[in-house]
């Protein structure tokens, strides 16, 4: 287990190196304006010691190097433009615990309505005629959510779903944090994604299971239906989604991106199309560093996870996989 998760570390880490590297050098192919506030009033001189300054003169190996130097100290730098002299440290910290709560938030939501859709449309996909209600019901739910990008079904809902708050109560213009009805629709857009993944994989795996030996063994005893459902095949079904729940809260986490920029909320997704728009560069590959490592560390978890709770899956040998 231990050899495991090193080897899984190991390669993590190697990931996140080469996506941090490429986008490194790719900022430094922008226009230098990103780390200037007051460009556009600056002679050429005056740029050229800037840059000397900030390091951004030297050789590209040489500034990766001592950007990943000052990461492990815990120094990010400053932002530029979006917020000027201003601890990135600082400034994610204020951001962040929004975004996370949002996106937590999302995730339970799309667990608490995508797994019951799931497990209706296991049962029902069994069934005949007007019984496979669910069956249908669900499919065009998830190959709606699934085939139609964020960006449209997103615009809908801030539409129609605004104007039907408003007919409840009066709905601010903006999200306010102290104000729970505007988090309803963020909070709603988010799950989307979670309930079409759970409910997709949910049926299938109790699908699957359901044509195992022990449960045509459990049905041909007399066991009702109810019981074999509950504790064998929908059990049996969820342990594979367990490997998936990090990965789908890192997934949650970036569909925030948008999702906070179209509902104005104060969080980490609007920080970063707003230091984008500002080409504040710094602030950017510091934001690129913190996205890339929730994903690679939900994949790890995920792996770590299924590993740990499965006892039929065995760790991956020389010459094995698992």
């Amino acid at each position: 287990m231990i050899k495991y998760i090193a080897k899984r570390f190991i390669r993590s880490i190697i990931t996140l190196l080469l996506i941090i590297s490429a986008v490194f050098i790719l900022l430094r192919q922008m226009p230098v304006e990103g780390y200037f506030n007051n460009y556009e009033k600056m002679t050429p001189t005056q740029v050229r010691v800037g840059l000397a300054n900030l390091g951004l003169n030297k050789p590209v190996h040489i500034q990766l190097l001592s950007f990943l130097q000052d990461v492990l100290k815990g120094d990010l730098g400053i932002s530029n433009r979006y917020r000027v002299k201003y601890p990135i440290v600082r400034l994610i910290a204020s951001k962040m615990p929004l975004s996370i709560e949002i996106g937590l938030m999302g995730l339970g939501l799309g667990f608490l309505l995508g797994i019951p859709l799931g497990i209706l449309m296991a049962r029902s996909a069994r069934s005949m005629g007007r019984l496979k209600i669910w069956e249908r019901f669900g499919t065009v739910v998830v190959v709606l959510i699934q085939a139609i990008p964020m960006s449209v079904y997103a615009l809908f809902i801030q539409i129609y779903g605004t104007e039907l708050l408003n007919k409840i109560t009066p709905l601010p213009t903006l999200f306010e944090r102290s104000k729970a009805i505007t988090w309803v629709l963020p909070v709603f857009t988010l799950s989307l994604g979670a309930i079409a993944f759970c409910a997709l994989w949910i049926r299938r795996y109790m699908v699957d299971e359901s044509t195992k030996d022990y449960v045509i063994l459990a049905r041909a005893k007399g066991v009702p239906s109810f019981a074999i459902s509950r504790s064998h095949i929908f059990r049996n079904a969820f342990v594979p989604i367990v490997q998936l729940i990090p990965t789908m809260l890192a997934v949650t986490l970036m569909g925030s991106l948008y999702v906070e920029s179209r509902y104005s909320v104060p969080g980490m997704g609007g920080l970063l199309v707003d230091v984008i728009k500002r080409q504040d560069n710094t602030v950017v590959q510091v934001l690129v560093l913190v996205y890339s490592s929730v994903s690679i560390l939900g994949l790890l978890l995920g792996d770590i996870a299924m590993a740990a709770l499965d006892p039929r899956i065995r760790l991956a040998g020389k010459g094995e996989t698992r």
